[in-house]
């Protein structure tokens, strides 16, 4: 998030977490005067509207029949592609009444994960809501994609929650390996996060290198001009760090998404889901 023609990769898909998605995008896009990219992704299944229907028909049916089926399938694909681009509309609305004037949108058809991977080459960071469409009421249900697009992205992910909030307070899991390092050299350098308070902290017992690592964590982000604290925590990453979130009061995490250790392979598996699903605010993740 260095780079001022990098652009915000925005994913909506209908679903009430796309209004979060939009307002985070529009707080980076603000912060960075960075331009804001809409997508909307048809699955292969949306956007095929030329089903066989051939082996669903008793034999002797009229060919009418037929034609009106893949009538039916043609008028379908034509809905719901008219309804992706009525909901990217609406998602430029909301940018535009957020002050972000800077906005594209566009329509893909295929596998979400493959348009990602197409599109990233330019982004700063990708944004996409924790759950997607067909989850709005499974409260511990994560979107099917999101897992898939975090271990295909090499940019940063946020994650956003359900309904956005100023960020004023920033949470940082370290561990002391690359992607954590990675994670507080990027804060470190973007001007996103700028005037924020930063907090940088490992849970478990810290080991020397450790210490010595959250020492040269607050080295490096203080010299880059941010208020910043650190602090060891007891116990066992997914707790300690969704209590220390909702207790302090924090408005982002950031992690790194991959590794060995307990706080880096949060992002794989069940642990995962269960920290991502506590956390309230937004998490920001770092290949």
């Amino acid at each position: 998030m260095t780079n001022g023609s990098q652009k915000i990769v925005a994913l909506v898909d209908g679903s009430i977490y796309s209004a979060s998605v939009c307002e985070h995008a529009a707080w980076i896009a603000r912060r960075t005067d960075a331009p804001v990219e809409l997508i909307h992704v048809l699955g292969r299944r949306e956007a095929a509207g030329n089903h066989d229907h051939s082996g669903a028909i008793a034999l002797g049916a009229r060919t009418a029949l037929l034609e009106e089926l893949a009538a039916l399938d043609a008028q379908r694909a034509r809905l719901i592609s008219h309804r992706g681009r009525a909901i990217l509309e609406d998602a430029a609305k909301l940018l535009e009444e957020a002050g972000v004037s800077d906005v594209t949108t566009r329509l893909r058809h295929g596998d979400i994960v493959e348009a990602v991977a197409e599109l990233e080459g330019d982004a700063r960071v990708i944004l996409i809501g924790k759950r997607g469409e067909a989850a709005d009421f499974a409260r511990g249900h994560l979107g099917s994609n999101l897992e898939r697009i975090v271990r295909a992205s090499h940019k940063p992910v946020l994650v956003a929650s359900r309904a956005f909030r100023p960020i004023s307070r920033v949470l940082v899991a370290y561990d002391g390996g690359a992607s954590a390092m990675k994670a507080v050299d990027h804060i470190a350098h973007s001007p996103l996060f700028q005037g924020l308070l930063v907090q940088v902290v490992t849970v478990g017992n810290a080991a020397p290198e450790v210490t010595k690592g959250l020492a040269d964590a607050q080295a490096l982000l203080k010299a880059a001009g941010l208020a910043v604290e650190t602090s060891v925590l007891p116990g066992q990453p997914e707790t300690a760090l969704g209590k220390l979130v909702d207790e302090a009061q924090f408005d982002m995490l950031v992690m790194g998404a991959y590794g060995h250790s307990r706080i880096r392979s949060l992002i794989i598996g069940s642990t995962t889901t269960a920290m991502i699903r506590a956390c309230k605010v937004p998490v920001l993740l770092m290949r």
